[in-house]
């Protein structure tokens, strides 16, 4: 079960394939598998191991955008993946990127997108690490120690496993539709566009 758990957080904070791993319910799963077996240690063990994994697999996501990022956009011009939006990315960062990167391991799919397009439009290296730690911290105990304790819960009251499953699919749903709204609303404005208020 470690193995595969780390596996699957490696892959989907490193490379872009990762947009099909189940990052969210992988941990949590986890979580409930270990108070199956009354793990108490393991699951705090698995917390902080995944929690490493998660902020390597960023930083090697990082390091990709900003190695190949700017060639390939380059070369391979296009709708969303271009110069303009490069720099208009880069623009976003700069303003509001440490929270940005932050909350991006709470969406689905963002989350493997982000340390790339934050690499790419060449995003201060220590800024992203501060950033990437802390969201990797929320966003990992969280899921796998919910799963842990919660799962004496899920198994007393029968029906709060359907309510699970039903917040679970409403959160990748609309964690995913909020973070591609943003995204292009972003997209949207002027890269000189002045900004009132910032979130760093």
């Amino acid at each position: 079960m470690w193995l595969i758990t780390l596996s699957f957080i490696f892959f989907e904070c490193a490379f872009i394939f990762g947009l099909f791993l189940p990052g969210d319910s992988l941990l949590f799963a986890a979580g409930v598998v270990l108070a199956s077996h009354d793990a108490e240690l393991s699951a705090w063990l698995l917390s902080g191991v995944a929690l490493a994994v998660a902020v390597v697999g960023n930083q090697i996501g990082y390091y990709i955008g900003r190695h190949t990022g700017t060639r390939l956009l380059a070369r391979r011009g296009g709708k969303v993946l271009n110069k303009e939006n490069l720099a208009k990315a880069r623009d976003f960062l700069d303003r509001r990127g440490f929270w940005a990167i932050v909350l991006a391991r709470w969406i689905p799919w963002v989350r493997t997108l982000a340390p790339m397009i934050a690499g790419a439009a060449r995003m201060d290296p220590k800024r992203f690490m501060l950033a990437t730690t802390i969201g990797a911290i929320a966003w990992v105990p969280t899921l796998v120690l919910a799963g842990y304790y919660g799962a004496g819960l899920l198994t007393a009251v029968p029906w709060l496993e359907t309510v699970a499953v039903i917040v679970s699919i409403a959160f990748f749903v609309g964690g995913t539709a909020y973070g591609l709204y943003r995204y292009r609303q972003e997209m949207k404005k002027p890269v000189d566009e002045e900004v009132t208020t910032t979130a760093s």
